[in-house]
């Protein structure tokens, strides 16, 4: 029978360069890198794992 391979240590800490808004008008978390640049926005209204909060 085969047998999946154990898991490995995946992200350790927060992700580096990128950092997450809150936008009131909408109620999403919107992720941004380095430059600022809006990267991503949250489906739903809770915020990003493992990425800085940005007030």
């Amino acid at each position: 029978m085969a047998t999946n391979p154990p898991k490995g240590p995946g992200r350790v800490g927060a992700v580096r360069d990128r950092d997450q808004v809150y936008n009131p008008h909408n109620n999403r978390w919107v992720k941004r890198d380095e430059k600022g640049r809006f990267m991503d926005q949250k489906a739903d209204n809770k915020p990003f794992k493992g990425v800085r909060k940005n007030k």
